[in-house]
């Protein structure tokens, strides 16, 4: 295939392309506003702005049109899809500077018994769950079921940390010990799965699934990790100094960006996803000085909220075939499950450092909260081959409910004026300090 014919696109698919852009932007801001007018976290409006124009709606009703579309072309399809892949990467590159890197002294016992119990009990309840139960008409095209044992006990563990600080934002309790806590648990928790995730991944990337593959899948992952976290931060900083350093000089935001995906084609270079190498230069970036980076984050925020992850999730919304790929009793099953085994491992160890119950069952209808992490564990897997459409459909379906659970919650909570901790009985939660809310970035106000 010649050069020309990898740029060349006809007017009849460039316009086509052009109207899916618009459609999916369109319906992904318009439902995405009405869903947080009607305090419900902004993506899922996004994601069902996408499921109206796929087939569960449009493609039902109306295939012809939907066809014509979507499905005429590959060319404007494989468009869709890049625009689909830069919206996740720039969604894990801003998750990644928004990681907390600071956490009170005091609350460390609280934090590290709340990571245990959500965390290495849910993962190691999904990990051997399909020892009893058959996931295998689950399984993708990749067909690696070690890869899948991962990704159902990433699903059991997950927490999302922007849905649960916009639910916290929305009461206005983000500033509460309850919520710092939580976010600084989710932070911690993050960075592990998405190291799980990455491993998962890398496995199906490997050409054939031995003890060899799996054990230098996971030490090269491990590795990136490690170097990325622990080393690039500081040649980074060495490097923006240098005189040499042009781009910098030239466009700080053409930098940072460039820092995001040169992390994602090394990741990729190295058979890690390439969403785990954004994320790691948005941790990176994050450590990066306010005065010379703190614009370019909000300038970055701004261009991706505003075009590439609603269409992200406005895609996400037009791959659910609720028609044909929904099997409810597979959902409601595994979302029983999922609740049941965090609620219970964060129980277990609330109660172990002796929370009581009421602010036990706080902290594990917090961390039940899945989200949009959740949503990009299901893409990630579904694209990865890991996960089939239907298994798909589930991971996003429980990333909603799980999230409306917890909203609801919350609220009837500070409804019947209870404490979110024990501890928070003798403080009074100030409702009328809106000033640091205020300051809370679009990034967290979004989803």
């Amino acid at each position: 295939m010649s050069v020309a014919e990898l740029i060349t696109l006809s007017n009849m698919e460039l316009t086509r392309f052009f109207f899916a852009i618009v459609l999916l932007l369109v319906s992904a801001h318009w439902f995405g506003y009405l869903f947080q007018r009607f305090k419900m976290p902004r993506v899922i409006g996004e994601i069902f702005g996408g499921l109206i124009l796929g087939p569960t709606l449009l493609g039902f009703f109306a295939p012809e049109v939907y066809n014509w579309i979507f499905n005429a072309f590959e060319g404007e399809g494989k468009l869709i899809s890049m625009i689909y892949w830069i919206g996740l990467v720039l969604l894990m590159f801003i998750s990644g500077f928004e990681i907390q890197k600071s956490f009170s002294k005091g609350d460390k016992k609280t934090i590290f018994a709340i990571l245990i119990g959500a965390t290495i009990i849910p993962f190691l309840a999904g990990w051997i769950a399909p020892n009893f139960y058959d996931f295998s008409p689950f399984l993708g095209p990749a067909g690696n079921m070690t890869a899948l044992k991962i990704v159902i006990a990433l699903a059991v563990a997950v927490t999302s940390i922007p849905v649960i600080s916009k639910i916290f934002i929305d009461l206005k309790i983000i500033n509460t010990r309850f919520a710092k806590v939580i976010l600084a648990t989710a932070t911690i928790q993050d960075v592990i799965l998405w190291i799980a995730l990455a491993i998962a991944t890398g496995l199906v990337s490997a050409e054939k699934v031995s003890a060899y593959s799996i054990t230098s899948t996971v030490l090269i992952t491990l590795a990136f990790f490690g170097v990325a976290l622990f080393v690039m931060p500081k040649l980074i900083r060495f490097s923006n100094n240098l005189r040499a350093n042009l781009l910098i000089k030239s466009s700080v935001t053409g930098y940072a960006l460039f820092i995001c995906f040169f992390f994602a084609a090394i990741a990729s270079v190295l058979n890690v996803n390439i969403v785990f190498g954004a994320f790691l230069a948005g941790i990176i970036l994050g450590t990066m000085p306010n005065d010379k980076f703190g614009n370019v984050k909000t300038h970055i925020k701004e261009i991706s909220l505003g075009l590439f992850i609603p269409i992200y999730f406005a895609v996400v919304g037009l791959k659910l075939d609720l028609i044909h790929n929904l099997d409810i009793t597979f959902t409601l099953g595994f979302l029983l499950f999922t609740t049941i085994f965090e609620s219970v491992g964060v129980l277990i160890a609330s109660r172990i450092i002796k929370k009581d119950w009421l602010s036990s069952f706080n902290l594990a209808m917090a961390m039940n909260t899945r989200g949009g992490p959740g949503i990009v564990l299901a893409t990630v897997a579904f694209d990865m081959g890991i996960i089939n459409e239907t298994f798909f459909v589930t991971l996003v379906l429980i990333a909603i409910i799980t999230s409306l659970m917890a909203g609801y919650w919350f609220k009837f909570i500070l409804g019947k004026g209870w404490s979110l901790l024990k501890e928070e009985n003798s403080e009074k939660i100030d409702v009328s300090n809106s000033e640091n809310i205020n300051k809370t970035d679009d990034y967290q106000k979004h989803i």
